[in-house]
């Protein structure tokens, strides 16, 4: 991302390992099973969550601090499996069991709380708004369901195949001959995956800031102080109330 760029309000952050395994990568979605059982359930609580929050914002335009931090904590979580698994492969260190950031993991995500939310956007954002979002998630996360379910919160956004998982999948059989993670590849799949939680963060009603038609590529977004002489608002949201 270009120093000038304002930064979103959610950073995604992953950093490819020097050394990974050849061949871990091909069990890593069985090893990784107890993950995804836990985020089964915590995608349940993130969508019930989320229906309380439509509420909560569209009567007072704030959302419930608590809600928001549980929310955050899910999509981190999903990030971190994600980058171990189907979405990076670019650890081999595995996931710790945590809602909360860590720093010394190779992949964060975090999300700024807003102060405040319009009421009027919160009608339209997650369906209308961001349709022709959900026409490019769907390309890079596996076709229509991907993106229907990246409307309805569920935890589903890059594990029904799709560009990222092909590219993922290059990855590996490269890595398996060479023990070489082409950092092409990497950055290119980081970028999309970006867009992907931006989408999400957005339909999950997090923020009004509209999400950028633009590949941010590569581990690191542009560094606080390069982002902080540029508003958040400069990805302006249409505004209803």
């Amino acid at each position: 991302m270009d120093a000038t760029t304002p930064r979103y309000p959610l950073r995604l952050t992953g950093e490819l390992s020097p050394r990974l395994s050849r061949g871990l990568w091909l069990v890593k979605w069985l090893l990784a099973l107890p993950h995804f059982v836990v985020l089964f359930f915590l995608w349940v609580a993130f969508a019930v969550a989320s229906v309380v929050a439509f509420f909560a914002i569209l009567f007072t335009g704030r959302y419930p601090r608590a809600i928001f931090d549980f929310n955050v904590g899910v999509l981190r979580w999903s990030w971190r499996v994600g980058f171990y698994s189907h979405s990076a492969l670019g650890t081999d260190r595995y996931p710790p069991f945590t809602l909360k950031d860590l720093p010394d993991y190779p992949a964060r995500l975090e999300v700024a709380y807003p102060e405040s939310l319009s009421r009027g956007l919160v009608l339209v954002k997650w369906w209308l708004l961001a349709l022709p979002h959900y026409l490019v998630v769907g390309v890079f996360a596996g076709g229509a369901w991907a993106g229907l379910n990246a409307a309805n919160h569920n935890s589903g956004w890059t594990s029904a195949g799709g560009l990222i998982a092909m590219l993922v999948l290059i990855a590996g059989v490269v890595l398996l001959f060479t023990r070489r993670y082409p950092k092409g590849i990497f950055d290119f799949v980081l970028g999309m995956n970006r867009w992907v939680y931006r989408v999400g963060a957005y339909a999950a009603l997090m923020t009004d800031a509209y999400p950028p038609f633009r590949l941010d590529m590569g581990g690191e977004e542009s560094p606080p102080d390069a982002a902080a002489s540029d508003p958040i608002a400069a990805a302006p949201a249409p505004q209803l109330s």
